[in-house]
């Protein structure tokens, strides 16, 4: 999971590096680009983000690629769908922001959950998860449902400071959440993923395990940023992209 929250973005933002030195340089249709290891060298990154990079530019009809050749400018105007792309890959760069955030938080408040919870508040985590898995089942997008939920969690550490925190956190994280919750219910397998992971952080909470309850919360921040990473384009250029462009303008409100 290293790195898990760049990797989602980091061959857009090389393309648009990719793009600004084409232009910079003025290079004319025709042009062979320097090799992939050597643009890997120069952008430090890997070959498979150059690639990636590549890709999307020969998507908007940028560049193009000839076998054993190498990439080739086209034009060096960018495409309206390339600057579109664009600005999705900072709107899912916001995303990857808030779940960070919520790692190191719903970690920390996670173990305490564990080591302070009272039976009452046990009780209160397993029936929001319930009804979390009820509205999932019943076709609801189940947002509401899985945001009680981390805040039981977050009441049963005992410190109230810790409720106000995911409180003040509450608006960007149900916006990330929509965005989170339309990717993952597009595919079974990570609907059952999510399902699997909240299991595991109850059950860890449930047998008074802080470092297992902390870890659990890590991983699952960690596989929500993996899941965001495997969206396909299309979901982005949909739903997906509707919903990340309003987290990006909230996101925009805290740097002013």
């Amino acid at each position: 999971m290293e790195n898990s929250f760049q990797t989602g973005t980091l061959g857009a933002r090389v393309a648009e590096q990719l793009l600004s030195k084409i232009r910079a340089e003025g290079l004319a249709p025709g042009t062979r680009l320097p090799s992939e290891q050597a643009m890997a060298q120069h952008f430090g990154v890997s070959r498979t983000v150059v690639r990636d990079a590549i890709g999307l530019l020969k998507a908007d009809g940028l560049l193009e690629t000839r076998k054993g050749s190498g990439a080739f400018v086209c034009q060096a105007d960018a495409a309206p769908a390339f600057r579109s792309d664009s600005m999705r890959a900072q709107s899912i760069q916001s995303l990857l922001n808030i779940i960070e955030v919520r790692e190191g938080m719903e970690a920390e408040i996670a173990a305490l959950a564990a080591v302070r919870r009272t039976p009452g508040q046990l009780a209160d985590i397993e029936h929001a998860l319930r009804k979390l898995e009820e509205a999932v089942a019943a076709g609801s997008d189940g947002v509401e449902e899985d945001a009680n939920f981390h805040q039981c969690i977050a009441m049963a550490t005992g410190n109230p400071a810790w409720v106000r925190l995911v409180d003040m956190f509450a608006e960007p994280i149900r916006s990330a959440v929509k965005v989170t919750r339309a990717n993952e219910a597009r595919r079974e397998d990570f609907t059952r993923q999510v399902q699997d992971e909240h299991e595991q952080l109850l059950a860890a909470i449930a047998a008074r395990d802080p470092e297992q309850a902390r870890a659990a919360a890590k991983s699952h921040m960690e596989h929500a940023a993996k899941r965001v990473r495997e969206a396909d384009r299309e979901f982005w250029r949909g739903k997906g992209g509707e919903l990340a462009r309003s987290l990006s303008e909230q996101s925009a409100d805290w740097t002013s």
